[in-house]
């Protein structure tokens, strides 16, 4: 695949803004383990990567950027967590959000707790507790020197993002991640995704409010209520194999806007449970899709 000048300024822009700082004398000797793949990345761009965090084989299918360290060490998955590894670590401190909870009784012992709420019911637009979440966290570690400049980064590449797209015939677009031939999940306000889109300028084409994390599952056939000609799906990988072959032969996609030819972008994985580096690699995948369409 050929990589444009402007697809290649644009990764190397991304990568900088979540490209970790040196670490200072002073705060170098703590050692965090995260059981939060949004709390692990935010360490990389506070410049304190994590000596171990749960679910670490599956970093670079759903989280991809920034790559984690070689030396981290992989604790097990956040419900079933390898507790003689996490021990071995002897971490100062443990990452954790509400979601875990269930969690707590045993990793008290271990080390002091950071627990910081982004996706609850009452937190509200996400983007926003995701940037207030990445203060807190860097207060708690003392690394504020490295946080401001990082969400400086980041919000300029957002806005970097909008003006790429601004005077651009965009269409509205509809976000979603394939479960089977059937099924989709489909983001939404108070998302991160949405607020990303609203962020550089890209109206969200389905309205319905979905769950405190961002999403809804939908039957296939409920696409239907995005009436727009114009609307742009966009699916992120990974898409099950025997979803676009079924969906191509089937009558209820084929009455889909979605259906007609170059109505349809699949693009590389982003996760929506992150924070503030998940935002903006969404944000550079969906500009350089609609950018080159548009």
């Amino acid at each position: 695949m050929k990589i444009s000048r402007r697809s290649f300024l644009h990764h190397a822009a991304a990568a900088a803004v979540s490209m970790p700082k040196p670490l200072r004398a002073e705060v170098a000797r703590q050692r965090v383990v995260g059981l939060d793949y949004g709390l692990s990345s935010t360490l990389l761009s506070l410049g304190l990567p994590p000596v171990g965090i749960s679910d670490l084989a599956d970093w670079d299918k759903w989280v991809v950027e920034p790559a984690m360290p070689q030396s981290v060490v992989d604790i097990g998955s956040s419900h079933e967590v390898d507790f003689e590894v996490l021990i071995q670590l002897k971490p100062d401190i443990i990452l954790t959000t509400p979601y875990l909870d269930e969690l707590l009784p045993r990793l008290q012992p271990i080390a002091k707790i950071l627990r910081l709420e982004i996706f609850t019911p009452d937190t509200g637009p996400i983007l926003p507790a995701a940037i207030a979440a990445t203060r807190k966290l860097a207060a708690e570690l003392g690394h504020e020197a490295e946080a401001e400049p990082f969400l400086a980064r980041s919000d300029a590449f957002f806005e970097r993002c909008r003006r790429r797209l601004a005077g651009r015939t965009v269409p509205p677009v509809v976000l979603v991640s394939f479960m089977d031939a059937r099924h989709a999940r489909v983001y939404s306000a108070p998302g991160l995704f949405h607020n990303a889109l609203e962020r550089i300028g890209v109206r969200n084409a389905w309205t319905r409010q979905s769950n405190y994390w961002g999403f809804d599952t939908i039957g296939i056939e409920e696409l239907s209520v995005i009436t727009d000609p114009n609307a742009r799906l966009i699916a992120f990988d990974p898409v099950p194999p025997d979803v676009l072959p079924k969906l191509v032969d089937s009558p209820l996609w084929q009455a889909l806007p979605f259906s007609r030819p170059g109505h349809l972008s699949v693009v590389p994985p982003a996760l929506m449970f992150g924070m503030v580096n998940e935002a903006v690699r969404f944000a550079g995948l969906v500009t350089d899709v609609l950018e080159q369409d548009a």
